[in-house]
């Protein structure tokens, strides 16, 4: 169940001449229980990839996480990824 003001972010991150073909997907969502999670699952384009799920009590600390989480991805060189591929 994803929150509906807090749409999932898909990041990318290609590097050919270091053959660097990276997703980082990032949502934020409700669990059965009340709580709220960030689910993040990364890997590499084309690939399963890996996946993490942090939950929290409060809606403003899950969004405070992805909010970071974003920030750190961008400084290190994740763009929105392009529609329509195969991510």
């Amino acid at each position: 169940m994803t929150c509906p003001a807090d749409p999932p972010l898909r990041l990318q991150r290609i590097d050919a001449a270091r053959n660097m073909w990276r997703f980082y997907h990032l949502a934020l969502q409700s669990t059965l229980f009340g709580e709220h999670a960030v689910v993040r699952s990364w890997g590499r384009i084309g690939a399963a990839g890996l996946c993490k799920t942090m939950t929290f009590a409060d809606l403003d600390a899950a969004r405070r996480a992805f909010k970071r989480i974003e920030a750190a991805k961008r400084r290190r060189g994740y763009i929105d990824a392009q529609t329509g591929g195969a991510v």
